[in-house]
């Protein structure tokens, strides 16, 4: 069950590829990883994100700082509390298809190993 990805008309130019290659980097930290998805179901408070993840709330928001920086996440402020959500359909998208991705069970015959 293979579907195609749209095609890229041009190759990226070196900015592209740099952005990108610096949004993959933040995603490589486990607990940013996880605050990210926990963004998933937002909007929610920088309190519950700890709370859900584990993490203390001075290494949420510093994390959440990053994420914000790389446009990953968008926060809106509610009297006293910021609540976090994924930046966009783009991102929100990106990380569903990527956890279907994981869930997919690995083919046996896969060549690219």
């Amino acid at each position: 069950m293979s579907t195609s990805a749209p095609e890229v008309e041009t190759a990226p130019d070196s900015e592209h590829v740099e952005i990108l290659a610096g949004t993959f980097r933040l995603l490589g930290d486990p607990t940013r990883l996880r605050v990210l998805l926990t963004c998933l179901d937002g909007p929610v408070p920088v309190g519950e994100i700890a709370r859900r993840t584990g993490a203390s709330q001075p290494l949420v928001s510093h994390h959440l700082r990053l994420l914000r920086g790389a446009r990953l996440v968008r926060g809106e402020r509610r009297q006293r509390q910021v609540f976090y959500a994924t930046a966009d359909a783009h991102i929100r998208d990106m990380l569903v298809d990527m956890l279907a991705h994981a869930d997919e069970p690995q083919d046996d015959d896969d060549v690219h190993r």
